[in-house]
């Protein structure tokens, strides 16, 4: 062994010499810690790491990076054109502009609204709008309402969208470029979404989706910038890649809350980076593991939260006075609102006082009539025949009800003034009887109580199950019960179950009104009440101060985090509930074979075509380290060769031509028939919602 000879060095090839057997080689690269030697080499071909590199000997002027810049711009200038090409027309309210064209309003006007998606997008168009003269007095009532004659300048509020999307395009370019692909695969990527109908169509239009796709793709874009970073850790860029990423992040899940599936696709990314790391071969420290961990947690996960909170600090702070969206909010909300009713009208509620009740999620007063529940049920059930309670939409005597002390009551004074967790009864103003709830099944939810009334004068005393406590929200011990602002709850004495009402209508026998019942959990959010007007106090007169409007009082402040947590609570809340199908909704399915518009399918398409024409990338991805360990890989190049270009040119023609085809929808160009419409539909998955085009004839006789 002492006599053998150290393995002989390869001089690496020349960029202008071939290595035998192959066409074209870029030289091997040799990194700080590589010997570069035979051995090494040999025993990398022998484990399977070795591969054949290429390089483009016929265009190598593609893959420069003054060329992919000309081809980017060149992409965001046709993208401009065709997105904001008769972007006038219709001058009318499309679709869900009739929404977010209204909020957008409701931000100038300043008047808090209540809406599902978070409100970063919405306070842009907001921005937008002012910048551009929009005054928020046009409200966006209907579709098919007029611009041009209400003066709204629609076109400029259309152009932030419009701007976005075509920007989209050349990010979707240099995700795969970036990505190590060639730049002829990454102009088919872009092109998929450049001459996308779909996309051209919802760009032009005041809607978020041109916002969240945007971010969407910014985010993908800075984590693989980050990501190609990796032998530069803690370096300038690197971190600003990290916050770019956390912060664009922020930005989608601001928009919509579907952002969050973009937090997983980058969150998964992550935890296999991390994964990686713990690799033995990595040479790392579990100290300098956790100190990357800690890094990718401070820029991806609380930086992104800040950025996501100050959406909504923004978002309260503009919106300062009563809106349309105050009744989802609880009354302590409310009362951080100039205007609101509960600032002007909520007054201390007293015994004897004779009040309507109205339930918050429904808005059914709560109502009685003498007339009873039938003796037995369609399904066979016995009922109490008691007097029915129900829910009843309009204002009406019958909705009138008494507050009637369970205790002494000084004569004068705040001691006659009704508080949280007091006991008191309801005496209904008309029937004279006392509401009532027993242990018996209500006519339709078997699972929960009847609630009736009781007429003192019966033989059998029912007094304890009139019993009920007034559980206030938000409040604490001794707190008065007021009208407007005092959300509360009533909860039965003897059985817990709480006052309750759901949307679906009685039979004929009672009107069609709503149910009224007992619900077996007290703690439901749906068991809300609020007092909607005090008719009169125990003397029957009404008192001047409290039930007429009185000067506004200032306005209360809350946390913000109380607030946050109430709207965001509200958002989830109200998106769990919106379980109906979607015509548009699209599924992971339907995005690699392009079933249905999405940037998921112009990416993955991109690498699939990739596949096709050459298995090769453009490697190494990542900017070389003097610290980065031994390269186990050659530096290799792409060549697709002029068939595969020609290729792609051909389908990005055929891809124009159907983009010309289906154009007049996607520009709603006028004077098409239903047949026109229908023609255009090129798969039978494809939902389309028109006007049809009135008949001939029917025109004929009205020109008669």
């Amino acid at each position: 062994m002492s006599g053998q000879q150290p393995p002989r060095q390869r001089r690496p090839f020349r960029d202008d010499e071939s290595s035998p057997g192959s066409a074209s080689h870029s030289p091997r690269e040799i990194v700080p810690g590589s010997t570069g030697s035979d051995s090494e080499h040999t025993n990398a071909v022998g484990a399977g790491y070795e591969r054949q590199a290429y390089r483009s000997s016929r265009m190598p002027y593609m893959e420069t990076t003054r060329f992919a810049w000309t081809i980017s711009t060149a992409l965001f200038v046709i993208a401009l054109g065709l997105r904001f090409y008769k972007i006038n027309h219709p001058d009318q309210v499309v679709f869900d502009e009739v929404h977010f064209g209204k909020f957008a309003a409701y931000y100038i006007l300043r008047e808090y609204y209540f809406d599902v998606h978070p409100p970063f997008a919405k306070l842009l168009f907001g921005l937008v709008g002012w910048f551009v003269g929009f005054d928020g007095k046009f409200d966006f009532a209907n579709i098919g309402d007029s611009y041009s004659i209400h003066q709204v300048p629609f076109v400029g509020m259309r152009s932030f969208p419009a701007f976005l999307g075509s920007a989209t395009v050349p990010i979707v370019f240099w995700i795969m470029k970036e990505s190590g692909y060639p730049t002829a695969i990454a102009a088919f990527s872009a092109a998929l979404v450049l001459f996308d109908n779909a996309h051209v169509a919802q760009t032009r239009l005041i809607l978020l989706d041109a916002a969240l796709v945007f971010f969407m793709a910014l985010s993908l874009l800075a984590y693989i910038k980050f990501r190609k970073l990796r032998y530069h850790e803690y370096s300038p860029a690197w971190w600003g890649w990290l916050f770019a990423t956390g912060t664009f992040l922020a930005c989608t899940l601001g928009c919509k809350m579907v952002g969050l599936f973009t937090f997983l696709t980058v969150g998964v990314a992550v935890l296999v980076d991390l994964w990686q790391l713990l690799d033995i071969r990595k040479g790392l420290s579990i100290e300098q593991f956790w100190r990357h961990f800690a890094a990718r947690a401070l820029g991806l996960i609380v930086w992104p939260a800040i950025v996501y909170l100050s959406f909504f600090w923004a978002h309260f702070k503009v919106l300062k006075y009563s809106g349309t969206g105050d009744s989802f909010m609880s009354p302590a909300f409310q009362e951080t609102l100039a205007g609101n009713e509960l600032l002007l009208n909520s007054q201390e509620i007293r015994y004897y006082d004779t009040i309507t009740l109205k339930h918050k999620d429904t808005k059914v007063y709560l109502h009685s009539h003498e007339e009873t529940y039938p003796l037995r049920y369609e399904d066979g059930r016995i009922s109490s025949q008691g007097q029915q309670v129900t829910g009843y939409p309009h204002n009406d005597t019958n909705n009138f009800w008494q507050i009637i002390p369970t205790k002494a009551l000084p004569a004068t004074g705040r001691g006659r003034i009704v508080r949280h967790k007091d006991t008191v009864q309801l005496l209904h103003a008309k029937t004279q009887s006392y509401l009532l709830t027993h242990d018996v099944a209500s006519p339709l939810m078997p699972t929960n109580q009847e609630f009736t009334t009781w007429y003192p004068d019966e033989e059998n005393s029912r007094y304890a199950d009139t019993l009920f406590i007034v559980d206030v929200l938000e409040a604490n011990e001794g707190d008065p019960w007021k009208s407007k602002s005092g959300h509360f709850r009533l909860i039965h004495v003897p059985t817990k179950v709480c006052l309750w009402t759901h949307a679906k209508a009685l039979p004929d026998w009672a009107y069609k009104q709503q149910e009224i019942n007992g619900n077996k959990n007290p703690q439901d959010r749906t068991a809300t009440w609020f007092v909607e007007d005090i008719i009169s106090d125990e003397t029957g007169e009404d008192q001047r101060g409290r039930t007429t409007k009185v000067e506004e009082k200032k306005v209360k402040p809350r946390n913000f985090f109380k607030k946050f947590w109430e709207l965001q609570s509200l958002m989830l809340a109200h998106n769990a509930g919106l379980t109906a199908s979607h015509p548009y909704a699209t599924g992971p399915i339907n995005w690699p074979f392009l079933i249905s518009a999405h940037v998921a399918s112009a990416l993955v398409a991109g690498s699939v075509m990739n596949f096709i024409v050459t298995e090769a990338i453009e490697f190494p991805v990542s900017y070389a380290s003097a610290t980065a360990p031994a390269r186990r890989y050659p530096r290799t190049h792409t060549d697709i060769g002029s068939k595969a270009i020609a290729f792609l040119l051909g389908y990005a023609t055929l891809l124009f031509g159907l983009f010309l085809y289906i154009a007049p929808l996607t520009y709603g160009t006028p004077g098409l028939d239903g047949h026109a419409v229908n023609r255009r539909r090129l798969l039978n998955t494809w939902t389309l919602h028109f006007q049809a085009k009135e008949h001939e004839s029917v025109a004929a006789e009205d020109s008669d």
